[in-house]
């Protein structure tokens, strides 16, 4: 699940590079903007863009594995010099849809304390703060900081039920901005099995322009095995005849994290499984892994899963998590713990199921604040099948055999949750 930006990196050719691109949007189509970064300084507390036009805005966040700070340009260009310093170790800049990004590679974990733009829109100067461990990871699911220069005298004036007027009094001039669609209603997946049985959704992590992790191995991408698995899995539940199954997504797409148990709770599911694969820099950290939700980490690599898997929403510069306020509202609080303790007793069959079956973490039952976990009232689970990194692990998360043996547990666990839940009745 690892979330890598792999873009073009502008450097000391950065003149060569600005005629390429300039040349390469005539040719392919690509969208020139009429700003260009004149040059990026980094110093020992902050960073310093400058731009040859005024900026319309821009925003910030933080990542980590490794730990990134990316910096995104509305309606500017990429190009000008770049010179790293202080904690930082090189900067890359690249095309995003409708501007630019900035991704400064950290030696050292920072945080932006402070933000602003000056030389009327044309400077923004981004103070820099070092970061303890724990409040890193806080950081990188804290979403973005965002940044506008001040415009004198603006004035948004209703134009129609699809768009606004913003009329600049000092400029005496007028934008029409569209205002987007009431989002539609989420497709809802098939069920398949037998009405009278119990739910279970099965969600395949990542998909679509989110590959997830990517293996060294061969490159495959998680998006692909978790789907693949995804499917085994609910092929080996089916087979039982002890369930009714549904997938959260059945092809290449993206669901934004909220939407995933969203659909599961629409569908009234009584388990819900996520599948993903992992990645770390240690390519001997090898087995599989049980995720259940808490507000706080049971170590530090679940700290690290959470503040990465929690990113999955903003991509290409687009926040996409924003949800229905009967969704993005959901706390951890009392009426939740019922449900976290369901599934932490689900774990805890998957893990002793699994055991003899497929390699496993000493310590597979984990805890994290996995956004994809918060349903209030839904046992959830996110499995964590092995590591991408790992080349033993990835040829066996490739194999038909090794998902058929992550099925063949997971129907296990399933059949006796369910029997007990019956038992207890």
């Amino acid at each position: 699940m690892d979330l890598r930006w792999t873009e073009t990196a502008i450097g000391r050719h950065s003149a060569p590079m600005g005629a390429w691109l300039a040349f390469l949007s005539i040719w392919f189509g690509v969208p020139v903007a009429a700003q260009t970064v004149d040059s990026v300084d980094v110093g020992s507390d902050r960073i310093t863009i400058r731009l040859d036009a005024a900026a319309t805005a821009a925003s910030s966040f933080v990542l980590s594995g490794p730990d990134r700070l990316v910096v995104d340009l509305d309606g500017v260009r990429p190009g000008g010099r770049s010179e790293s310093g202080g904690g930082v170790r090189a900067v890359r800049q690249g095309w995003r849809d409708g501007g630019s990004r900035i991704v400064f590679d950290l030696d050292r974990p920072l945080v932006v304390t402070e933000g602003r733009f000056s030389d009327e829109g044309r400077r923004l100067t981004l103070t820099l703060s070092n970061a303890a461990p724990a409040r890193y990871a806080r950081a990188t699911t804290a979403g973005r900081i965002r940044f506008q220069p001040q415009v004198a005298m603006a004035t948004v004036v209703p134009a129609s039920s699809s768009a606004a007027m913003i009329v600049d009094r000092r400029q005496r001039a007028t934008a029409s901005v569209p205002v987007p669609g009431r989002r539609r209603g989420q497709r809802l997946p098939r069920i398949e099995g037998d009405g009278d049985r119990p739910l279970v959704v099965i969600d395949a992590g990542h998909g679509g322009h989110d590959p997830g992790a990517i293996s060294p191995h061969g490159g495959m991408q998680e998006k692909d095995l978790t789907l693949k698995t995804a499917r085994a899995v609910r092929d080996a539940l089916l087979a039982s005849g002890r369930v009714r199954v549904a997938l959260t997504r059945d092809r290449d797409e993206f669901l934004v994290l909220q939407e995933r148990y969203a659909i599961a709770r629409r569908l009234g599911a009584s388990l819900f499984i996520s599948i993903h694969c992992d990645s770390a820099d240690n390519p001997q950290a090898t087995g599989a892994s049980i995720y259940t939700l808490s507000e706080v980490a049971s170590d530090r690599e679940a700290a690290r899963l959470a503040a990465r898997e929690n990113k999955a929403d903003i991509l290409a510069g687009v926040d996409l998590g924003r949800q229905s306020a009967d969704i993005s509202s959901i706390l951890i609080d009392l009426t939740q713990r019922e449900t976290m303790n369901a599934s932490a007793g689900f774990a805890r069959l998957l893990g002793r199921e699994a055991t003899g079956v497929i390699p496993l973490k000493p310590n597979y039952h984990r805890m994290a604040s996995l956004m994809v976990l918060k349903a209030p009232d839904l046992p959830s689970i996110l499995f964590e099948t092995g590591y991408l990194s790992n080349e033993a692990d990835a040829q066996r998360l490739d194999s038909v055999e090794g998902r058929r043996a992550i099925a063949k547990s997971v129907e296990r666990a399933v059949e006796v949750y369910f029997a007990r839940r019956m038992a207890a009745r």
